[in-house]
């Protein structure tokens, strides 16, 4: 799940309870949602949470700390922290880093926050055969226009003439500067940018000596130590349907959790055609309902499930298998739950 261009804004009372709860943080837009728990809390730890806009969504952040002011202050600075790196990613804006290269395709002295996560995108475009790529922009654009001039998707010979813009092994990237090899090219980081954000406000909460937290942005969680001082965080894999009901629970505990699914944004009305593109073919995958990939980071969770979700079940579990510190969680397009061997549902 990436980030998306949205309005920035004040959140009515009936608005932020319905996303935020009452009672903390059970609101989320990609699939996975803190279970709610009578749970008693270590009374020396105090529960503070905040929730806005950020994003293009909702982001949340609940703390657990003996000091209310030390909890309020750690969270103030990761959203900062936040708000600061997604200014640097955000695509939508030409004069971000990633607007920039995108408008000239080449950038020198790129921002450590884009060379790091450039870096990371292509360790797992290489490790994922292709599958996860971020230079799938052009063919994004070119569904987007065809769909809101035409009504209809674009003619398989401009499919093929797209498709060879769409590689990510062709970046001359150094860590220093990057350059499109090809007229055409854009990239985007929408399928990892939301975990590395989410991964740089978790550094700031540690850093700030913070041992409980979770971070929520729209689905991504990143759950920080434990609940309470003894119990995880538990998390509930939604139901595609949005029928309230999970397929899944999973205890988390400094660990990240993300969703990649069709049904979250689609070009036509027939749901043949979502947001998310075979690189190496240009179509949509159908095989996958959703995909919930628990990682080491929000990071490598984001763009796992991408990833998985292009590689379909059988090949998207047999990858996840041979990834250390990760598990996935498939539903398929015939309603059938694949595990991986090292998930645990709580």
């Amino acid at each position: 799940m990436g980030t998306q261009k949205g309005k920035a804004g004040c959140i009515d009372r009936r608005q932020f309870l319905k996303y935020s709860g009452l009672l903390g943080i059970g609101f989320a837009a990609g699939g996975l949602m803190p279970v709610s728990e009578s749970l008693a809390f270590n009374r020396r730890l105090q529960k503070v949470t905040r929730a806005r806009l950020a994003m293009g969504t909702f982001v949340a952040i609940t703390v657990m700390d003996s000091s209310r002011e030390k909890a309020e202050d750690a969270i103030g600075k990761a959203l900062a922290e936040m708000d600061r790196v997604s200014r640097i990613l955000d695509r939508y804006k030409s004069s971000s880093a990633v607007g920039t290269l995108n408008r000239d395709g080449y950038m020198r002295d790129i921002p450590p926050e884009v060379s790091e996560v450039i870096a990371r995108s292509l360790d797992i475009h290489k490790k994922s055969g292709g599958a996860f790529d971020i230079t799938v922009q052009p063919l994004v654009d070119l569904y987007k226009k065809y769909f809101a001039e035409n009504k209809t998707p674009p003619p398989e010979s401009v499919v093929a003439k797209t498709l060879s813009l769409v590689d990510a092994g062709a970046l001359e990237f150094d860590g220093r500067s990057i350059r499109f090899s090809r007229d055409g090219m854009g990239i985007t980081l929408d399928g990892i940018a939301k975990g590395y954000i989410i991964d740089c406000g978790a550094r700031v909460i540690r850093g700030s000596g913070i041992k409980h937290a979770l971070i929520n942005a729209g689905g991504d969680i990143y759950a920080i130590g434990t609940k309470n001082g003894k119990s995880p965080w538990r998390v509930g894999v939604e139901n595609p349907k949005k029928d309230g009901t999970y397929i899944s629970k999973i205890a988390v505990a400094n660990k990240a959790i993300a969703t990649s699914g069709n049904y979250e944004i689609y070009f036509d009305k027939e749901k043949l055609y979502h947001h998310i593109v075979n690189p190496k073919t240009g179509e949509s995958p159908h095989g996958s309902s959703s995909v919930t990939v628990l990682a080491r980071n929000a990071a490598d969770a984001d763009a796992l499930a991408t990833a998985v979700f292009v590689l379909q079940p059988r090949a998207g579990k047999d990858f996840i298998e041979k990834t250390p510190q990760t598990e996935c969680l498939i539903l398929t397009s015939r309603k059938e739950k694949v595990f991986s061997s090292g998930w645990r549902s709580a």
